[in-house]
């Protein structure tokens, strides 16, 4: 096989939740690009259409398989679906996840010690509880495929101290040692199982900081790059993640972060501004 070659997903079966926008999106169109053809997961069949418009505009299958992961059972059905419609799986790219929200929708930032359970218990059912189902379902679905893998979205917040997002940090901390776990457990199988950390990434669920001068700079300042990262950027570590060019890849938490995960995000001695969080 040539090099280019290797990130290829010819025919390859995958699920992509949390598919209708952002990350999820690039994801799937990133997927469809290299030739897979694709469940989209999302909460309302709506919200996916555009999605889906994309991956059919490559030539691809799309086959829609909504759910609220909230929902008991939700994940599990999400994959019964998605291997019904495409006639098995040999991917799985799970991206789907949450921060506790305020009534208009904009992330709750609130210290734990101000935090509700209730909040804390939702983040960690969809991010957790619906990460462990998905992957539990999906298994012998992956294990009946030649080229399986799976890959966690988890987030550089896993690895990384950040207040005021201490559910969803904990959540995704969760999700790398799970990633790490299955990728032993299911070595034999054949089955690759990894996560991607993404650091601060344009999305809708960050419109909150990108759009906010004073905040995007000071988490700027922390970022060797200095810049967000593009879904697309994400989309492309995934699709290596997932293609033959990792075939022995596995149990590895990816962090697509610009440098913020280097010690003092590898700026030591250099200025930055007031956080915005001081008390």
């Amino acid at each position: 096989m040539k090099a280019l070659e290797s990130f290829r997903l010819d025919g390859a079966r995958a699920l992509v939740t949390g598919a209708s926008r952002g990350i999820g999106r690039a994801v799937a169109l990133a997927l469809a690009q290299a030739g897979a053809d694709l469940a989209l997961s999302a909460r309302s069949a709506g919200a996916l259409e555009e999605t889906a418009a994309l991956v059919r505009g490559e030539g691809r299958t799309a086959v829609l398989v909504p759910g609220d992961f909230a929902r008991s059972r939700a994940a599990e059905a999400a994959v019964d679906d998605a291997a019904a419609g495409l006639g098995g799986l040999d991917v799985v790219v799970h991206n789907a996840g949450l921060l506790p929200s305020l009534p208009d929708g904009s992330p709750a930032m609130v210290p734990l010690q101000d935090s509700a359970q209730e909040d804390w218990d939702q983040v960690l059912s969809v991010n957790l509880n619906a990460t462990a189902a998905l992957c539990r379902r999906a298994y012998p679905h992956l294990a009946a495929s030649s080229r399986p893998s799976v890959v966690l979205m988890s987030s550089l917040a896993g690895v990384a101290g950040t207040p005021r997002m201490e559910a969803y940090a904990a959540s995704k901390a969760a999700q790398i040692s799970l990633a790490r776990s299955l990728a032993s457990g299911w070595a034999r199988a054949g089955i690759r199982v990894n996560a991607l950390c993404p650091g601060w990434t344009r999305t809708d669920m960050t419109a909150f900081a990108y759009s906010t001068g004073p905040l995007s700079d000071w988490l700027m300042a922390h970022v060797p790059m200095g810049r967000w990262a593009e879904p697309e950027e994400v989309a492309y570590a995934a699709l290596f993640l997932a293609s033959p060019a990792a075939s022995f890849l596995t149990g590895q938490a990816l962090l697509l972060d610009g440098g913020a995960s280097v010690p003092d995000g590898g700026l030591a001695g250099i200025p930055k501004p007031a956080s915005p969080f001081a008390a």
